[in-house]
């Protein structure tokens, strides 16, 4: 489990968060929604440490991830950032071995259990024939799934994303996400697509303003009347096949 409690940043004179709390539970995947500008990349570094809040804490199943070494933190936290590594010379399989470095001590070079580790976690993810291939020469779909295996041969029990769907087409997303959410993890991922949030995320933190709006099961927090005020758009909500679906318009006089 991930808990913040009361954490804040500001760039310059500029809260983007201020006071939030949020609760990853244990083998359930939670998004961070909220208009751009609400926060919620910056909530997503805080929860990993990429930022440091000066108020509040974090704590990684009851341990402060401030008392965390960078070491264990690691072996706690997977987090695959938006799209990076394009311009990398390593193979995809040399991409995945990079997962295994809080597992080995400074001058330890991998073995054959870190290999078969890293080659798992590829056939894991659907990519197992894309071991000898160079990572700079995939896809946007292929490398988020390289990037995911290499989260997951950290063999950390939690896993950040920060939009995973991002330039992805519509059946990419779909699968990236379906593949998150089957692998039991506790999960936090950021999302712009309110329809793809509902489809796959059991919990919901909405973010406006710097603040959590609304936070609880998905069905919940995809309320139009939470949500019009927010996205400041018309949204009519239709559920379907027992997930919400979400279809947008223009409030009446809106051009």
């Amino acid at each position: 489990m991930i808990e913040a409690t009361e954490v804040s940043w500001r760039y310059g004179v500029n809260p983007v968060i201020d006071g939030v709390g949020v609760t990853a539970r244990p083998g359930r995947m939670l998004g961070l929604i909220g208009p751009n500008g609400s926060g919620k990349t910056t909530l997503l570094r805080l929860l990993h440490g990429a930022l440091r809040s000066p108020t509040g804490q974090v704590t990684v199943d009851g341990d402060t991830l401030a008392g965390l070494s960078p070491r264990e933190a690691a072996r706690r936290m997977a987090v695959v950032v938006q799209e990076t590594g394009g311009e990398t010379a390593l193979t995809v399989a040399e991409m995945v071995l990079l997962g295994r470095g809080p597992h080995q001590s400074a001058f330890q070079r991998t073995g054959v259990a870190d290999h078969e580790i890293a080659a798992g976690c590829l056939e894991r993810v659907g990519a197992g024939h894309l071991a000898a291939r160079a990572f700079a020469g995939l896809s946007g779909g292929e490398r988020q799934r390289v990037l995911i295996a290499r989260a997951l041969a950290q063999q950390a029990t939690h896993l950040l994303l920060d939009e995973p769907t991002n330039h992805l087409d519509i059946r990419f997303q779909h699968e990236i996400l379906r593949l998150v959410r089957g692998l039991g993890t506790c999960s936090i991922v950021v999302l712009h697509d309110l329809n793809l949030a509902a489809r796959y995320c059991d919990d919901l933190v909405l973010l406006g303003g710097g603040a959590v709006v609304a936070a609880g099961p998905a069905g919940d927090v995809l309320d139009p009347a939470i949500l019009e005020p927010i996205y400041e758009i018309g949204i009519k909500r239709i559920d379907l096949d027992g997930h919400p679906h979400l279809i947008f318009h223009p409030f009446e006089g809106d051009t």
